[in-house]
């Protein structure tokens, strides 16, 4: 689906480019841009590599770990009775947690993916289990304690404090994850599963 829209896009672009006689003014933008990106990636690939490996030695010291204990009390109430009676299952979404406190979405993709796939198996259900649509909205509107990614791209364009977003995204963020949760919930009891273990 994103192949198709970014192919619209760049279609709609050179038809209004062609037909305000700008064509060459397009062409122009598509190379910078083009070149920005790269510039772009690889002058954020420091400052994300940095995180990265915090994060490489937090799991290998058992912080992670300790971290992710703690969460345990305060997800499983969230993730319903069967998979807060699943260890492995708990771990794995805690683990995801904490690489998303940590704002390491290139971390949180795969734990979540093992998270996702170890609630999905507990559930027994054919569609989507109400734990597996909880991680997603979690992960989605998780609480990041150190906005790496968002400092790591204020950074390569230059701001001078790419830290000083601390207190705005601990509050966006708390925000989210609480409005989102909430919504979860009324979800929950609004499309229950019926007795054959499907949606309504």
């Amino acid at each position: 689906m994103l192949n198709v829209l970014w192919a619209a896009f760049f279609a709609l672009a050179f038809v209004c480019g062609a037909a305000n006689g700008r064509l060459g003014e397009v062409s122009a933008a598509l190379t910078e841009g083009a070149a920005g990106a790269v510039t772009l990636a690889i002058s954020i690939a420091g400052l994300m590599c940095f995180w990265s490996g915090i994060m490489e030695v937090m799991q290998q010291s058992g912080l992670t770990a300790v971290i992710a204990r703690r969460l345990l009390p305060v997800l499983r109430p969230l993730f319903g009775k069967k998979a807060a009676e699943d260890s492995e299952a708990m771990q794995a979404v805690s683990a995801n947690v904490t690489a998303n406190l940590l704002g390491l979405s290139n971390a949180a993709t795969p734990l979540g993916l093992r998270a996702a796939s170890r609630l999905h198996k507990i559930s027994g259900s054919e569609g989507a289990s109400d734990a597996v649509l909880t991680l997603m909205v979690l992960n989605s509107a998780s609480i990041q304690l150190v906005p790496s990614t968002v400092a790591a791209v204020r950074a390569a364009c230059g701001a001078k404090a790419p830290f000083d977003i601390m207190l705005p995204v601990w509050g966006a963020s708390a925000v989210s994850v609480a409005v989102a949760l909430l919504l979860c919930r009324v979800g929950r009891a609004v499309f229950s599963p019926g007795e054959s273990g499907k949606r309504r």
